[in-house]
């Protein structure tokens, strides 16, 4: 494919990186299933004035919207032009009172997973907190029933399955970054790894 036939693709992608059409199923651990939406919840603690729990229909009903973008997954692959319908981290701040020193977030997901992030990386206009995917609500293997999507990072910073989010004074290494991979995740500058 050149970078007329995908508006420009080359330009959109990072370095050691393949354009895919597919959607690869990539994670560690068992896929939850659920059966019953009410025993599903969504927990935001921390470093926060007072912890706030959304049930899955509270939560379906905050402010939701499109988002177009591309990702980036660590194991080289990119897919372009992925339309997302989710509700944005900015409506989900609205709802929570910060303390003065959260400089940090924990994703917290299904199985004891984890993956860190700074603050300010969380909250930008682009990180959102996905429903569906392509016109498809997700599927179990892509994070059902919300997944947190933050492009400009590397894809396993977009946590499946997600059931918390922690807000921290100091970073700390997730499940992945303990185990190798970078505490950043930058696509364009190859921050896939952190043996040191």
């Amino acid at each position: 494919m050149n970078s007329e036939e995908k508006g420009g693709a080359a330009y959109r992608v990072p370095p050691g990186q393949t354009v895919t059409e597919g959607f690869p199923v990539l994670h560690y651990g068992n896929v939850p299933y659920y059966n019953d939406m009410g025993r599903w919840n969504l927990r935001i603690f921390g470093l926060v004035e007072e912890e706030v729990t959304f049930g899955y229909h509270e939560f379906l009903a905050l402010p939701q919207r499109e988002f177009r973008n591309d990702i980036h997954c660590v194991t080289t692959w990119s897919k372009l032009d992925n339309v997302w319908e989710g509700v944005p981290v900015s409506a989900l701040m609205e709802r929570v009172r910060l303390k003065p020193e959260a400089q940090y977030v924990m994703l917290h997901a299904e199985e004891g997973w984890t993956t860190n992030l700074p603050l300010e990386d969380f909250a930008r206009d682009t990180s959102f907190l996905a429903l569906r995917h392509n016109g498809e609500r997700l599927t179990p293997e892509h994070g059902y029933p919300v997944r947190a999507v933050v492009p400009h990072l590397y894809f396993w910073k977009s946590a499946k399955w997600l059931r918390g989010i922690e807000f921290m004074a100091k970073d700390k290494p997730g499940f992945w970054e303990v185990n190798g991979y970078h505490m950043y995740g930058n696509p364009w500058l190859e921050q896939r790894y952190d043996f040191d």
